[in-house]
């Protein structure tokens, strides 16, 4: 007697996989930081703009991440977590002091790019971080901060 694909078998194999893809838990703990190497300890911006990059920025762009509860639910952990690995590839504030002149010029330049397109903070983030969504002001606020920080060094490569 073969057995037929109903819902109910389909919905029970879509389960069991859900329940197995639970034992393959992401790696929480985050690296060692040296403060000294923190771009707000470095830069020393504002109460308003050190809010902002902790409540916006920080959690996928440093070494000091805050998982919240929905990371403990694969595969949804696996996608805040590769979220968190590009993020702290591409710019880690944590480790700001370790950049060379030209790199830190360059990521701002990118930050305030970034930010005036809406690309960042990304809306997927924003939705389940409503704290993470930026007023008009607080994004002035932010871009300005970043402009300000902008030396020019990445633009010289190309002259």
């Amino acid at each position: 007697m073969k057995k037929k694909f109903t819902l109910k078998n389909i919905g029970l194999a879509l389960l069991v996989v859900f329940i197995v893809m639970q034992a393959f838990r992401i790696e929480k703990s985050n690296p060692n930081t040296d403060p000294a190497n923190d771009f707000i300890i470095i830069n020393q911006p504002s109460v308003e703009v050190v809010t902002i990059l902790k409540g916006a920025c920080y959690d996928c762009h440093s070494n000091n991440v805050t998982y919240p509860w929905y990371t403990n639910i694969a595969p949804f952990s696996w996608w805040i977590k590769d979220h968190v690995n590009d993020g702290r590839d591409e710019l880690n504030f944590s480790e700001w002091k370790t950049y060379s002149l030209r790199r830190m010029d360059k990521k701002m330049k990118e930050a305030v790019e970034m930010v005036d397109e809406d690309e960042m903070p990304m809306y997927s983030y924003t939705i389940m971080h409503k704290n993470a969504t930026l007023t008009k002001e607080q994004k002035a606020l932010l871009l300005a901060f970043f402009s300000s920080l902008r030396t020019g060094e990445s633009d010289k490569a190309k002259e």
